[in-house]
């Protein structure tokens, strides 16, 4: 196998990935690629796919895969992976710090004794603890918020029209109910035709005054001019987001200006535990790849042709 890692792993993967062939991250090498490694910052399209004729496997660490033109792979016999139960932690603790940070102040607070202000009767705290946070997408990630949010003494309730049951939410049947009911809003659901653009004027007008919406998911789910209006009017109290239109988000992004936002630079699969569970994760789906390939059954071409060339002589 020759295996190009495209974006930034842990730096003991390719050492891991030895025994498997050849490991290189020159991105000049694309063309001798049959396996390649990417994360976010590299994005598999069809010109992409065009430079890398021999490839047959593109794993993708993390959990989304819209920068990986599926389609495409599937056209040109490309198998395509992802790692979804190794980044479920480190999303869903990040989250809790977004979570956490808002009706704590914390960002407030330090940046005021930063500049020599001392706002300790400036500074109002509210709690999580009774609050009602909805999940839209009680998946892998969805589930260990739920688990965390239970911990600060939060009801949860969820919408996911994938399951039936939850074991540490309240499904609620429609969006609708959710947003009427949700003191905190976050959502883990990936970019798609029904979520792009899920957060905008419309349902925005459904949920709660002063609603705290967190945001780990993908930056397309809002829509940007809309919720701006909203932190802009007080509809909703904060937007606390790691996830952008792209990385870095655009300059003139209405969020960047808006108040009450707090923004981290998507940073949720980034943690030293992660990488390395990700890590597993590719090594494990190679070790399955090669012991599929082994199990195959060996095809003799030669004795195929001989036989051939004896049917077409009768």
């Amino acid at each position: 196998m020759k295996i190009l890692v495209a974006d930034a792993f842990d730096e003991s993967l390719p050492g891991r990935l030895a025994p498997f062939g050849e490991v290189f991250t020159d991105p000049a090498r694309l063309k001798d690629a049959e396996i390649v490694l990417v994360r976010s910052k590299t994005k598999v399209t069809r010109e992409f796919l065009n430079g890398a004729p021999n490839l047959k496997l593109v794993i993708r660490g993390g959990v989304g895969l819209d920068n990986v033109d599926i389609q495409a792979c599937r056209e040109r016999g490309i198998d395509v992976k992802n790692t979804p139960r190794a980044s479920s932690v480190a999303v869903a603790e990040l989250t809790m710090a977004l979570m956490l940070a808002v009706p704590n102040r914390l960002v407030e607070g330090h940046t005021g004794l930063k500049q020599g202000r001392f706002l300790k009767k400036e500074l109002k705290r509210t709690e999580l603890f009774g609050k009602t946070l909805g999940l839209v997408g009680a998946g892998l990630i969805g589930t260990e918020v739920a688990r965390r949010a239970q911990a600060f003494g939060m009801k949860v309730i969820a919408y996911d029209p994938q399951i039936a049951n939850h074991a540490l939410a309240e499904l609620v049947d429609d969006l609708d109910e959710l947003f009427l009911r949700a003191d905190f809003i976050s959502l883990h659901v990936p970019a798609t035709a029904e979520t792009r653009g899920l957060v905008n004027e419309h349902t925005l007008a459904k949920m709660k005054d002063g609603v705290v919406i967190v945001n780990t998911a993908r930056g397309s789910i809002v829509v940007e001019p809309e919720l701006a209006a909203a932190l802009a009017s007080g509809k909703v109290r904060a937007y606390a987001t790691d996830v952008f239109l792209s990385d870095p988000p655009d300059p003139n992004s209405p969020l960047l200006s808006a108040p009450n936002v707090l923004m981290t630079p998507h940073l949720g699969g980034s943690s030293r535990e992660n990488l390395l569970r990700i890590g597993d994760s590719v090594v494990e789906l190679l070790g399955k790849r090669r012991k599929t390939l082994a199990a195959a059954p060996v095809v003799d071409l030669g004795s195929i042709m001989i036989e051939a060339a004896v049917v077409a002589a009768r």
